[in-house]
């Protein structure tokens, strides 16, 4: 890897980082954009990689929140049931998309996003 690819990784990983810590999630949103866009990977990949990313920016920031007594413990199991159900089937799902229908359904999670935290 050369020094400024290095060095784009890491300035990703930390607008990511920064995101996923501040908003309590969103890496995906900033990661997978700028890794099609400043390193040359292919949508699939870029989803495959920031979900990979992504595990330790939350366990970091979960145990954040966790010292801080900031959770509601009771949704944690439920949601927790729930997430990993949807993380089985969306990565299923990853590996049959075309990237073109990836982008269309990733555009519209951040159009519906934008939409409800203005609203």
């Amino acid at each position: 890897m050369t020094k400024k690819k290095f060095r784009t990784c890491a300035l990703i990983g930390l607008l990511s980082g920064g995101a996923n810590g501040l908003f309590g999630a969103g890496g995906g949103s900033v990661l997978v954009p700028c890794m099609e866009k400043y390193l040359n990977v292919i949508p699939q990949k870029a989803h495959a990689t920031a979900i990979a990313v992504i595990l330790p920016l939350s366990v970091i920031s979960a145990l954040f929140y966790i010292f801080k007594s900031d959770l509601l413990t009771g949704y944690i199991i439920y949601a927790g049931i729930g997430g990993t159900a949807g993380s089985l089937a969306g990565s299923l799902l990853l590996s049959k998309l075309t990237g073109k229908w990836l982008h269309r359904i990733f555009g519209l999670f951040m159009i519906v996003a934008a939409v409800r935290m203005i609203l």
